[in-house]
C-alpha cells in the first residue's frame, strides 16, 4: 500500500471517526509533509447552512492549528468577490498560481498578501459534499521552487478522502448552528441531546424576560413596509445581542415581542442580574438609536421590558407531525404582564419581587398592581442603580 494510499484510508476511517475538525486537518497536513510536499500553509473551508454565518474552518501551518468562522456579509465585500475560494467553489475546479516572478497588479489582494510572507506557490482546490456543496481549500509553499506535479498530484488524491473525513462535521456543525439560530442555545443543546419526542419536558428555575415595541400597530399602519422592516432588524438587534451577551436564550419573536431565558449556572442571583443587565443594555442600545433617528430626521421608537424570575417548564408541544420547543409556566405570563404595566405606568423596565430579592437593594417599589391570571395583586419594581 502506497503513503498516498494509507493517509486517504486513515481519512476515511480512524480520522473521520475523531469527530474533530481540527486534528483531522493537523494530522492530514503532517501527512503531506511527510510525504514531502513543501506546505507552508493549508486553509480548509466549509459551508454553513446558516442565514448568520457564512464558513467556518481550519488554518493550518508548522506552528499552529485553529478553527475559524465567517460572517456572511463577507459575501457582499471584495475578500470574497474575485478571490481564489469563489472561483472554485463555482466553477468547481482547481486554481493555481505562481507568487514569485509574476506581476500579480490587478490580480486579487490576497496573493500579494501570501507573496508578502514569503509564499512561492499557491493550489485552491474544491471539495465537494454528497449534497453537491462545493467547499474551498488551499494550500501554499514557500519553498523556492514551489508544488511539483508530484506534490499537486498528492494533493488532487487526497481530496476526496479529506471531504468524506469533514463531510460528517460539517453536516453537524450546521445542524447545531441551525438549531441555535432559530431557538436559542439552551434548547438547540436539548434538541441536540435528542430530547425531542412530543411531550418530553424538562423545568428549570429561569428569569424570564419579555420585551414588547410600543405603538407597533401604529408604525404598521403609518410607515412604509421597507422603513418598518430596517426598524424591526435594528430594533431586534438592540434587544437580542445584549441577551445573547449575557447568557440569556431568545427563544421566541412573536410579532414585535421577544421572549427570552435566562438559566445561568442555575444560580437564581446570576439569572436575574444577567437578565436585567441584558434590559440595561438594550435601553442603552435604544438612547444610542434615537440619537441617530432624530438627527436623522427619523421618528424614534421605544420598547418597554417586564422581567420575573421562577420555575418554567422547557418542552414539546405540538401535533404527531408538527412540534414546537417552547417554555410554559406562570413567570412567563407574568413578564409579559409586567411588560404590559410598564406602558400604564410609564416605565421602561419593571421588574418582580421575585427578580428584586435576588438582587439586593438596586429596587424601588412602584406598588401593587393586578394583572390578569393571578388572583392577587403583585409588587413590581424599577431599578434605581447599575447592578454590581
Amino acid at each position: 500500500m502506497s503513503e498516498i494510499d494509507r493517509l486517504n484510508r486513515w481519512l476515511i476511517s480512524e480520522g473521520r471517526l475523531l469527530g474533530d475538525e481540527v486534528q483531522i486537518v493537523k494530522s492530514y497536513c503532517e501527512g503531506l509533509v511527510q510525504l514531502g510536499v513543501p506546505l507552508a500553509r493549508a486553509r480548509i473551508a466549509q459551508n454553513y447552512s446558516n442565514p448568520l454565518l457564512s464558513a467556518w474552518g481550519i488554518i493550518w501551518t508548522p506552528e499552529d492549528t485553529h478553527r475559524y468562522t465567517v460572517p456572511t456579509t463577507i459575501l457582499s465585500t471584495d475578500s470574497w468577490h474575485g478571490s481564489p475560494f469563489e472561483y472554485v467553489v463555482t466553477k468547481r475546479q482547481p486554481l493555481r498560481k505562481r507568487l514569485i516572478d509574476v506581476d500579480l497588479d490587478g490580480e486579487h489582494p490576497v496573493y500579494a498578501e501570501l507573496a508578502a510572507t514569503g509564499a512561492t506557490d499557491f493550489l485552491a482546490m474544491p471539495l465537494e459534499h454528497g449534497n453537491g456543496s462545493v467547499q474551498g481549500t488551499s494550500f501554499t509553499s514557500d519553498a523556492e521552487t514551489g508544488f511539483s506535479d508530484t506534490h499537486i498530484r498528492y494533493l488532487e488524491e487526497t481530496r476526496y478522502a479529506l471531504a468524506a473525513a469533514l463531510e460528517p462535521i460539517a453536516m453537524r456543525h450546521s445542524q447545531k448552528s441551525l438549531l441555535q439560530t432559530y431557538l436559542g442555545h439552551g434548547p438547540a443543546e436539548e434538541i441536540g441531546q435528542g430530547h425531542i419526542k412530543r411531550g418530553e419536558q424538562k423545568t428549570v428555575s429561569a428569569a424570564i424576560l419579555f420585551a414588547d415595541l410600543r405603538g407597533f400597530t401604529e408604525k404598521g399602519q403609518a410607515w412604509p413596509e421597507a422603513q418598518l422592516l430596517d426598524m424591526m432588524g435594528q430594533y431586534f438587534e438592540m434587544v437580542v445581542s445584549p441577551i445573547q451577551e449575557h447568557g440569556g436564550d431568545v427563544l421566541k419573536f412573536m410579532g414585535d415581542g421577544i421572549l427570552a431565558t435566562f438559566n445561568v449556572e442555575d444560580s437564581a442571583r446570576k439569572s436575574c442580574k444577567s437578565a436585567v443587565d441584558a434590559a440595561d443594555q438594550a435601553l442603552a442600545n435604544l438612547k444610542d438609536y434615537n440619537v441617530k433617528a432624530t438627527g436623522a430626521g427619523k421618528e424614534p421608537i421605544e420598547f418597554v421590558i417586564g422581567i420575573d424570575f421562577g420555575p418554567v417548564t422547557f418542552g414539546n408541544i405540538g401535533s404527531p407531525d408538527r412540534l414546537d420547543f417552547t417554555v410554559v409556566g406562570q413567570a412567563v405570563n407574568v413578564a409579559s404582564r409586567v411588560q404590559d404595566l410598564c406602558k400604564t405606568l410609564g416605565e421602561q423596565t419593571l421588574v418582580t419581587a421575585r427578580v428584586a430579592r435576588h438582587l439586593g437593594g438596586a429596587f424601588q417599589s412602584v406598588g401593587f398592581h393586578s394583572i390578569r391570571g393571578l388572583p392577587q395583586d403583585i409588587e413590581v419594581f424599577r431599578a434605581t442603580s447599575t447592578l454590581q
